[in-house]
């Protein structure tokens, strides 16, 4: 019975936690996607700030600046995460856009553009930063380690004592660990060892406002 009891329950513990792992490494992979579309978006924005002329010039100054602030908050560059405030930065660009004065129809066409891309940079950077905290109740973690640990003690109950069980059992655990750390790890993608690559938005940075 013992055994039986222990096979279920190891069962459960594999179910959960490999869905748990395939859950956070996808959304370990969906951040990194929305951090690449964000980093397409502000090449794009600087674009259109280039071709509506040197009026924009603040504006693309704004721009650099408010990336600046963006991953050094998502990444938590600047201290522990705190709740989300807008950055002056961002605040400044959306003014600065609105306060281009269209010269003709062109200018015209270009500063809607701009408005609209400035405001889609603004919801994803909301949605990356209130993704940053992770997923994973800490009950359920909770839950699973005592199922895990259930788990190994009922293998002790019959194993013999000797090197060989010993260092099977060891190595059983520390897979099992591994597990539980990559998981923890790839549920929160922008701090720890394993962390989404800044580099889509650090990487316009250097030709912005040239």
């Amino acid at each position: 019975m013992v055994r039986l009891a222990s096979g279920v329950t190891a069962t459960v513990a594999a179910l959960v936690l490999g869905l748990l792992v395939s859950s956070a490494s996808g959304s370990f992979a969906t951040q990194g996607r929305e951090i690449q579309t964000l980093g397409a978006r502000i090449i794009l924005l600087d674009d259109v700030l280039a071709l509506y002329g040197p009026e924009a010039g603040r504006a693309r100054d704004l721009l650099r600046r408010s990336v600046d602030a963006a991953v050094a908050r998502i990444w938590h560059e600047d201290g522990p995460r705190q709740p989300f405030r807008a950055s002056g930065a961002g605040d400044g660009l959306l003014v600065a856009l609105q306060a281009l004065p269209p010269g003709n129809e062109a200018q015209g066409g270009l500063k809607a553009r701009a408005v609209a891309l400035a405001g889609e940079l603004a919801q994803t950077r909301l949605l990356l930063f209130e993704q940053a905290g992770g997923s994973i109740p800490a009950p359920l973690l909770a839950i699973l380690v005592a199922w895990l640990t259930a788990v190994f003690a009922s293998f002790g109950l019959f194993a013999p004592r000797n090197p060989t069980v010993i260092a099977a059992l060891l190595l059983s655990a520390l897979s099992v660990a591994a597990a539980v750390f990559l998981m923890y790890e790839l549920d929160g993608p922008f701090s720890g060892l394993l962390q989404v690559s800044s580099a889509p938005l650090r990487d316009p940075l250097p030709p912005l406002g040239q």
